[in-house]
């Protein structure tokens, strides 16, 4: 996870804690004990509860909450693509009812002019009877090509009419599959704020000492993940980015400070995937818009390989992603109720990573885009329900 959960829950937790006018009062009197009314004392309170395994408790909820995430991200996506096409089907149906138009229109052409005697049979017939034999033969070489012409007719309505049947058959095939996916999307985006209401349910029930040892133990864990990885040397080649590699990087840096928000693709605030695929996108490639497509689309690189560019995936359902910009750190959007900002690369369980540009040539001359002060500030605390996605 993050390093830093609910650091700033947990200062202004602190703060209120230290400020109340409560703090500063001189104790009550007890007034006359319990005993002494011959009550028995109240009972003593509950020992509080071990961070360790609230901890490990809230890592949980943020995960399916995470998880939730990424499956409405997807449904979101799918559904963008069949709306494209059924756009796309709508102006080819009607391209193909306008042909068939025409199509039927040449046949009553053709019908009308059999009815007035005009038929192969009654052309022939002329023809037979015609005294110059030269005659004949240019007659019917016109004759010919007047009867192509109306096979040509009728093939042509035929096409026509089986294309336009073929695209109403797909279009209604398209329009029943978006009312499906607004309906997954609408059941999905429920099954988030379910699971941010029970984050926020589980918040309410830390007290500030708690929350401040959750965000100790949490910058332990992440430092601990973070030193392991560099000390087995997967972070110790320094490898220049390709050209689109190094325009993601500059993309992703600008996008600093920015809002975490669901399904946000920018320009003014993002989720985890909407920020890489963004960034790809802005570099000149467009890759698939959630973290396990991403995942399972990509090129796989190992960890002792990373170039700046590459996407760094994590959790072992792919559920979360970031971009790797070098020297052992990533951009990321890290979750509801945090912004975009510089983290360590081991600042969540590592599932391994993606490049996007196998092919690009690195580059012969790069240096890092230099980070502004508050890259790394900010707490990658909180789910908030107002983060959660709408209609």
């Amino acid at each position: 996870m993050p390093g830093g959960v609910l650091r700033g829950a947990c200062t202004a937790a602190l703060v209120t804690a230290v400020m109340s006018p409560s703090a500063f009062a001189a104790p009550a009197d007890p007034g006359p004990s319990a005993n002494s009314a011959g009550k028995p004392p109240p009972a003593a309170p509950a020992p509080p509860r071990s961070v360790a395994p609230l901890l490990t408790e809230l890592q949980k909820l943020y995960q399916q909450a995470e998880e939730a995430t990424e499956a409405y991200n997807g449904t979101a996506a799918e559904l963008k693509k069949r709306t494209a096409e059924a756009k796309r089907l709508g102006v080819s149906l009607t391209a193909a009812r306008t042909a068939l138009s025409a199509g039927r229109d040449a046949a009553g052409q053709l019908a009308r002019e059999q009815y007035r005697g005009r038929s192969d049979f009654s052309a022939y017939a002329r023809l037979l009877l015609a005294p110059d034999p030269e005659h004949l033969m240019d007659q019917e070489h016109l004759l010919r090509r007047a009867a192509a012409w109306r096979a040509a007719t009728v093939k042509r309505l035929t096409a026509a009419e089986k294309r336009a049947d073929a695209l109403a058959a797909e279009s209604r095939k398209v329009l029943d599959r978006q009312r499906a996916l607004t309906a997954q999307r609408r059941k999905q985006r429920d099954t988030v704020r379910t699971r941010l209401r029970a984050v926020e349910a589980k918040l309410a029930t830390l007290s500030a000492a708690q929350l401040a040892e959750l965000a100790r133990l949490e910058q332990q864990s992440t430092a601990k993940a973070q030193g392991a990885l560099v000390a087995s040397g997967a972070l110790s080649s320094v490898r220049p980015p390709s050209a689109a590699g190094g325009a993601a990087v500059r993309y992703a840096i600008d996008q600093l400070g920015k809002p975490y928000v669901w399904g946000a693709e920018g320009p003014d605030s993002f989720d985890c995937s909407g920020l890489t695929s963004q960034a790809w996108t802005k570099a000149g490639r467009v890759i698939p818009r959630t973290s396990q497509e991403q995942w399972r689309q990509l090129r796989r690189v190992p960890l002792n390989a990373l170039r700046p560019g590459d996407l760094v995936v994590y959790f072992p359902k792919a559920t979360h992603v970031a971009l790797y910009i070098g020297n052992g750190l990533v951009v990321q959007a890290p979750r509801p109720g945090t912004r975009v900002k510089v983290s360590p690369v081991a600042s969540n369980p590592l599932l391994g990573a993606v490049r996007p540009d196998p092919g690009g040539t690195p580059l012969a001359d790069y240096h890092t885009p230099r980070l502004p002060e508050t890259a790394t500030a900010g707490s990658d605390a909180g789910y908030g329900s107002s983060s959660a996605p709408g209609e």
